[in-house]
C-alpha cells in the first residue's frame, strides 16, 4: 500500500474539475476553458511525479489501494497500476491538454453550452484512467461503462448534421459490447464463489482461478466482444467511421486516441490473464479477425473521400495490428502491441489535429475540396506530412517501433499472418502518401464544390502548440523508445506468464538445407523474459 493515493488523486482531480467546469455560467466560456487546460495540464504534472516514483523492477503493481466498497458482494474500490497501464494513464494525461487547446472553439455555435463541453472532456478522462488503473472487476466494468455517457453527448450534442445518429449508433453498439460483459462479469462472480467459498471481483483472486473448459470459453467470449466492439476490432468496427465523421475533431482525436485503447488492453489484461486456456485456444482464430481488420481497414482509408472517415478506417487497420501482438502470445507482440497503443494515440491524434485545421479553414472535410495547400501553407503541409508518415510507420517516428515488435513477436509464432500483415504497411504507404499528394500538392484549389473559400492562413500559434508536442513525442519515442519500452516489458513478460505462454524463438535452417543448431528451438513454448526492446531472451 501507498500513502499517497496517486490513483485516487488521478481520477479526481479532472472530476472535481469537470464539476467546477459545469456549473460555471454559459457567458463565462474563456474561463471554462481556461480552467479545463488548467486541470488537463495539473493531472499530466501528477501523472509524471507518478512515473518517475514508479519502480519497473518492483512489485508488478504499484500505486495500490484498496476500500471496501459493497462489501457483501466481494466489490472493492481497488486501484493499482502495472508497466502497461502506467504508460496508458500517461498517454491519457500527455492528449487531454492538447485535446482541449484543439477543442478550443469546438462548441462556441452550440446551444448546449461551452462550459458543458470542456466538462464532459474531463469526465472522460477520469473514467478512462479509473479504467487503467482499477484492479476490481466489477470497479472496471462500472467506469468501462461509464466513459460511454460523457462521448455519447460530445458527439450527439456537438457533433456534425449526422450527430445523433453517429452517437446512437456509437451508443448501442457499445451497450450491447457491456451487456456480455456484464453477464461475463457475473459468471466470474459465481464461479469464484464456488471456487473460494466467497465471491469475490479481485483481479488477483479471479487471475488464480486459471479457469479452463467450456465455461471459461464462453467467460472470455463475453469480455472478447466487449472489447473488440469498443477497440473497435473487425468486424465490430462500424460505429467508428461515423462517431469520428460527426465529432467535433478534439473528441474524435480522444475518442480514437484514447477511448478505444482500454478496449485493446481490456485484451491484454482481463481476457490473457483471466482466461489463459481460452485466450490459447482461440489465438489462431482471433489473429485471422486481426489480420483481415489490418487489410480491410487499410483498403477502405485508400478510397475514402472524407478526411475524418480516412482517419478512422486506419485506426481499423492499425487496431488490427495491436490485437494481432496481443494475442501472437509472445513478449515481443504484447510489448510491441502496448507500446502500439501508445504511438497510434499520438499519431491518430497528430492525423485528426491536421484535418481539423484543414476544416476550419475550408468547412469541408471532403478531400476534393483541398489542392496546393503547401504553396500558401507550408507548415501546415509539414505537420500534416510527418503526422501521415507514423501512420504508414516511417522509421525514425515511434509508431515503426511499435510495428516492428508486434510483427517480429507474431513471426515467431504465426508466420503466415505476420507475412500478411506487412501488406497492411504497403496499403499505409498508399493510403497516406495517397492523401497528403491530393490535398497539399498540385494547383491551389481556392474553392471548394460547396462555395466556401480557403482561408490561407498557416500554422497560428494555438494550432503550433496542439500539434508541435504529439510531434516532438513520436520523434523522440522513436528515436530512443528505451524508458518506455523499459516500463512495458516486464509487465508484458509477467502477463504472458500468466497466459501460460512466453517467447518461441524461430527456427533457422542453413542454405544448404541442413539444420541448422538451433533447429527446434522453436516447436516447444518456452517462458522468456524480453529486454528493454522487447526480445526474447
Amino acid at each position: 500500500m501507498t500513502r499517497f493515493p496517486w490513483l485516487s488523486v488521478l481520477v479526481l482531480v479532472p472530476l472535481v474539475g469537470a464539476v467546477a467546469v459545469w456549473v460555471l455560467p454559459a457567458r463565462a466560456a474563456r474561463a471554462a476553458k481556461s480552467l479545463a487546460l488548467a486541470v488537463s495540464l495539473a493531472v499530466l504534472a501528477l501523472t509524471v511525479a507518478a512515473a518517475l516514483r514508479f519502480d519497473p523492477g518492483g512489485a508488478r503493481f504499484q500505486f495500490t489501494e484498496r476500500h471496501g466498497w459493497i462489501p457483501r458482494f466481494g466489490i472493492d474500490y481497488a486501484l493499482g497500476v502495472d508497466g502497461i497501464a502506467l504508460v496508458l494513464i500517461a498517454l491519457t494525461a500527455a492528449l487531454m491538454p492538447v485535446v482541449v487547446l484543439s477543442s478550443w472553439y469546438d462548441a462556441e455555435e452550440s446551444r448546449h453550452g461551452v462550459p458543458r463541453f470542456f466538462a464532459l472532456l474531463l469526465i472522460t478522462e477520469a473514467m478512462v484512467i479509473g479504467s487503467f488503473a482499477a484492479t476490481d472487476v466489477f470497479l472496471f466494468y462500472v467506469l468501462f461503462e461509464a466513459m460511454l455517457v460523457p462521448m455519447y453527448f460530445l458527439i450527439g450534442s456537438y457533433g456534425g448534421a449526422r450527430r445523433s445518429y453517429a452517437a446512437v449508433k456509437f451508443l448501442l453498439y457499445n451497450l450491447l459490447g457491456g451487456l456480455l460483459m456484464l453477464v461475463a462479469v457475473i459468471g466470474l462472480y459465481v464461479v469464484s464463489s464456488r471456487r473460494l467459498g466467497a465471491g469475490t471481483f479481485a483481479f488477483g483472486a479471479l487471475a488464480d482461478l486459471n479457469l479452463s473448459g467450456a465455461t471459461a470459453k464462453w467467460l472470455f467470449l463475453g469480455f472478447f466482444i466487449a472489447f473488440a466492439i469498443k477497440a473497435p476490432l473487425w468486424p465490430f468496427h462500424t460505429w467508428l467511421p461515423d462517431a469520428a465523421a460527426e465529432a467535433p475533431i478534439g473528441t474524435a482525436a480522444l475518442l480514437s486516441g484514447v477511448v478505444d485503447k482500454v478496449g485493446t488492453y481490456g485484451f491484454l489484461r482481463f481476457c490473457l490473464v483471466l482466461f489463459p486456456g481460452a485466450a490459447r485456444d482461440f489465438a489462431p482464430w482471433i489473429i485471422a479477425l486481426a489480420v483481415v481488420g489490418v487489410l480491410y481497414g487499410a483498403l477502405l482509408a485508400v478510397g475514402q473521400a472524407d478526411l475524418k472517415r480516412f482517419v478512422a478506417y486506419s485506426s481499423v487497420s492499425h487496431f488490427g495490428f495491436i490485437t494481432l501482438g496481443v494475442f501472437a502470445l509472445t513478449t515481443q507482440g504484447g510489448t510491441g502491441s502496448t507500446f502500439y497503443m501508445v504511438n497510434h494515440g499520438f499519431s491518430t491524434a497528430a492525423l485528426f489535429f491536421a484535418v481539423g485545421f484543414l476544416v476550419a479553414r475550408r468547412r469541408s472535410a471532403l478531400i476534393a475540396d483541398y489542392g496546393g495547400v503547401a504553396n500558401v501553407a507550408p507548415w501546415l503541409a509539414g505537420t500534416f506530412l510527418v503526422a501521415a508518415l507514423s501512420a504508414l510507420s516511417l522509421p525514425g517516428l515511434s509508431t515503426f517501433v511499435s510495428e516492428f515488435l508486434v510483427l517480429l513477436g507474431t513471426f515467431t509464432r504465426y508466420p503466415v499472418p505476420a507475412v500478411l500483415a506487412t501488406v497492411g504497411i504497403i496499403l499505409a504507404a498508399l493510403y497516406a502518401l495517397h492523401v497528403y499528394q491530393r490535398t497539399m500538392h498540385g494547383p491551389l484549389r481556392d474553392t471548394a464544390a460547396g462555395g466556401g473559400h480557403l482561408d490561407r492562413r498557416d500554422l497560428n500559434r494555438r494550432e503550433a502548440w496542439v500539434i508541435g508536442p504529439v510531434l516532438a513525442v513520436m520523434l523522440a519515442l522513436g528515436v530512443y523508445p528505451k524508458p518506455a519500452l523499459d516500463l512495458i516489458t516486464p509487465a508484458a513478460d509477467r502477463t504472458l506468464q500468466e497466459a501460460g505462454v512466453g517467447d518461441r524463438e524461430p527456427t533457422a535452417t542453413w542454405v544448404s538445407g541442413a539444420s541448422s543448431p538451433a533447429s527446434g528451438r522453436g516447436a516447444g513454448v518456452t517462458t522468456g523474459r524480453g529486454t528493454s526492446g522487447g526480445a526474447s531472451r
